[in-house]
């Protein structure tokens, strides 16, 4: 089943319409920032309690997803 299918959210009134996990008010990319900048998985969960480590994991296959697409070059 698609990991980001369950737990990658849109809703145009929240959040300015980003995606969030779950809906909740917890930002993909916040996530995706906080991961890049070295932060772990286990004190990510500890600062956001609601969130799963499946999320987290949503979170990067999400990001994968968005920047593996073709462009045609003319």
């Amino acid at each position: 089943m698609n990991t980001t299918q369950n737990r990658i959210t849109y809703n145009p009134l929240q959040c300015g319409g980003k995606p969030c996990i779950r809906g909740m008010r917890i930002r993909v990319s916040d996530i995706l920032q906080m991961l890049a900048e070295g932060v772990g998985n286990e004190e990510i969960l500890q600062d956001f309690p609601d969130l799963e480590p499946q999320d987290i994991q949503a979170c990067l296959l999400y990001a994968a997803r968005r920047v593996d697409f073709e462009r045609l070059a003319a």
